[in-house]
């Protein structure tokens, strides 16, 4: 069959239930589940970490490993069941026919070899093309992907692409061969929002061009509601809401996928006056799910007797016959009820200075021949003139692209890296040049950090509470064992987590209770200053909402200072009452919330909030998509740093921007932006972000 003839739909997924199997017994990681996509539709398969995205993406490729096994129902590509496929033809589809694109780039570059062999490798065995013609292909395709240069592109190694670049590598080599559907399984979580929006921007016109199916995998419902057509909502296994865009976003008839919506930072949330609602309990693990409905334990509309009963159907929406909820409740529930707000909060009143940073600076001197170490020495400038201030009980939001200075930043406040130039005052006292190995007790638990990766800083051997005690003892906390250990438990309470975990290992909590653990540490000491490098970036947007609350109310409690680097601008503005927005070491925007979410912009910051897809079809977003990458700190651009992906520059005369960098200038009331535009021309910038009137 040749891949013009079929007209029916390119994937149907009939009732399919995939398990795994241990010695001790069978886990049913994905049950009943059914999805079809249609030739050039996208449709989203959303859901948190462990509901079963993935396996159902592996049970497609048929990829599920020796202890994984399809244990009822159909997967048809093209109107042939895949199960029932020989390994040949299995191989002669996989790749040709359908491709996937993964997470992590590099998963899928061979490192030892150039990127243009790799690409024409798929034509050469899935077609039969010849060098010449798998060449020129490799070319166009590179060409249609919007990377630089594509003949120096197809001429380097994985290793001299930046992250979106190799991703981007990637989803061409996953056209090469014209699939029919393309898998992406969360193909933009690595890397920046500003990077995120170009390659979703492409692969829907990627999609388009080549009329491919495609099924999106992801956790994130702007990013779905930006590229698909139809989406799929998945819990602990099972497939619970499923429809056209419109219809679950605007009229969701599943208490999960409310609960989802509730929990997100949408336009108009504020953590004090309309708090995110934060999904109670936890994500049932496959051997302990509940009897009847999966979600039962933590639904606002549990009825016993009736949701924990039995097995749940998927039920067809009366008003529209392509939407469906697996919930034996849903024409009883009012849908359109208001939010039962949280819990209104008083804004935490801001105190005095605490940290005052004034022209800092951060230079590495590095060898121009790194491997030999031979050479002239390089210069790569981190931090240029940092200057600001961060005062009690106040958030000052950090934000900006990976290379853009913010955790070197964090490192010479934690005193991991001292300063090149410029002051570092705590509390009136400079520590700018004290690394931490040479700073007193009480400086080192006034500043403390929390980190993106909760796995990476927990000893595994260690017992939470001891972990907690040993950060008691070193900051000199408790006169005795006894006075720490319940302080320690105090601590626990603080972050809202069971006493009893004291006793457990790391192995034995989620990401989110890992990242409390965190927090309990960062706040053993008392902090005067937290740095929150991430903090939920890496975990579910259920366990987020609850993590930042967390956050928040220690801080009113603690009156603590929060430094919150984040390039997620939807969590910043929910949480922030200041934003200093980085560019290349730079500071180029710093005001308000309310100041940098409006416009005047730093033409960097109206790229950024362009950027940021959001989980509302009301909103209408201003678009913006930034060319080109993030120059290197050793080879910074002349002038100002962002001119080189400014679409603003030619409305400065004199090619100012080529030549000098800008100075930082008062735009309004404490909001400074550092960019040559004439303020005539700062007052033509329209929202980017607006909320479509009713």
């Amino acid at each position: 069959m040749t891949k013009l003839e079929y007209d029916g739909p390119i994937l149907e997924i009939d009732k399919l239930s995939i398990s795994f199997f241990t010695r001790l017994h069978e886990i049913p990681a994905v049950m009943d589940f059914s999805v079809t996509v249609q030739p050039g539709e996208a449709v989203g398969l959303v859901g948190e970490s462990g509901c079963g995205k993935s396996t159902v993406a592996l049970g497609v490729m048929q990829d599920l490993g020796k202890n994984g096994a399809v244990v009822g129902g159909s997967i048809k590509f093209k109107g042939r069941d895949l199960g029932k496929m020989s390994m040949e033809e299995l191989r002669d589809i996989r790749g040709s026919e359908i491709a996937m694109i993964y997470q992590e780039p590099m998963a899928s570059l061979n490192p030892a070899m150039k990127i243009g062999k790799q690409l024409m490798e798929v034509p050469m065995i899935h077609q039969g093309l010849n060098k010449e013609d798998a060449y020129a292909r490799a070319l166009q395709l590179v060409t249609d992907v919007k990377l630089p240069d594509p003949e120096r592109m197809l001429n380097s190694f994985p290793h001299q692409l930046s992250g979106g670049q190799q991703q981007r590598i990637v989803i061409a080599m996953a056209l090469m061969s014209e699939p029919a559907l393309l898998i992406l399984d969360e193909p933009t979580t690595a890397l920046d929002v500003t990077v995120e929006a170009a390659i979703v921007e492409l692969v829907r016109d990627l999609g388009r061009k080549y009329g491919t199916s495609m099924l999106f995998i992801s956790h994130n419902l702007g990013l779905i509601l930006e590229t698909c057509d139809r989406i799929c909502v998945m819990y602990s296994g099972e497939a619970v809401e499923r429809g056209s865009i419109k219809a679950v976003f605007d009229d969701m008839q599943h208490p999960y996928t409310q609960a989802l919506f509730r929990s997100i930072p949408l336009p108009g949330a504020n953590k004090n006056t309309h708090p995110l609602v934060a999904i109670p309990g936890n994500f049932p693990l496959p051997h302990e799910r509940p009897p009847g409905c999966n979600f039962g334990p933590r639904c606002d509309y549990f009825e016993a007797g009736r949701c924990d009963q039995g097995d749940i159907d998927m039920g067809v929406v009366p008003a529209d016959n392509s939407h469906f909820s697996r919930c034996v409740k849903f024409q009883e529930i009012d849908w359109s009820a208001p939010v039962t707000v949280g819990e209104q909060k008083e804004k935490a009143k801001v105190g005095k200075v605490v940290l005052k940073i004034d022209n800092l600076k951060k230079y590495y001197e590095v060898a121009a021949n790194a491997i030999f170490g031979g050479g002239d020495k390089k210069v790569v400038k981190a931090n240029e003139t940092l200057t600001f201030e961060a005062r009690e009980s106040e958030t000052l939001a950090i934000v900006g692209e990976s290379g853009c200075g913010k955790s070197t930043f964090a490192k010479v406040l934690m005193g991991l890296e001292t300063a090149t130039e410029g002051t570092i005052q705590l509390d009136g006292k400079n520590i700018e040049h004290i690394p931490i190995e040479e700073r007193d007790t009480k400086t080192v638990s006034d500043i403390q950090m929390v980190f993106q990766n909760p796995f990476d800083t927990l000893n595994p051997s260690m017992s939470v509470g001891r972990q907690i005690i040993r950060a008691l003892e070193i900051f000199g906390i408790g006169d005795s064992e006894t006075a720490r250990k319940e302080r320690m438990l105090e601590l626990l309470d603080l972050v809202k987590l069971p006493r009893a975990f004291a006793e457990r290992m790391p192995r034995q909590l989620s990401g989110g209770q890992k990242q409390r653990v965190g927090i309990a540490r960062a706040f053993a000491g008392g902090a005067r200053i937290v740095v929150a490098d991430e903090p939920v970036s890496a975990l579910d947007v259920s366990v987020q909402a609850a993590v930042t609350d967390l956050l928040m109310e220690i801080q009113r409690n603690e009156k603590t200072t929060l430094l919150f680097i984040s390039h997620d601008l939807s969590i910043v503005r929910y949480l922030s009452d200041r934003v200093m927005v980085m560019y290349l070491g730079h500071v180029v925007e710093l005001g308000s919330t309310d100041q940098v979410f409006a416009p005047p912009y730093h033409p960097y910051t109206e790229a950024l909030l362009s950027a940021v897809p959001i989980a509302d079809t009301s909103v209408v977003k201003k678009h913006i998509v930034l060319e080109g990458d993030i120059p290197s700190a050793m080879n910074p651009p002349p002038g100002c740093p962002f001119q080189t992906r400014c679409r603003w520059k030619s409305e400065v005369p004199g090619g100012l921007c080529d030549i000098e960098v800008p100075v930082a200038r008062d735009v309004a009331g404490g909001h400074q932006i550092k960019c040559h535009l004439s303020d005539e021309k700062l007052a033509e910038m329209e929202m980017v972000i607006k909320v479509a009137a009713e």
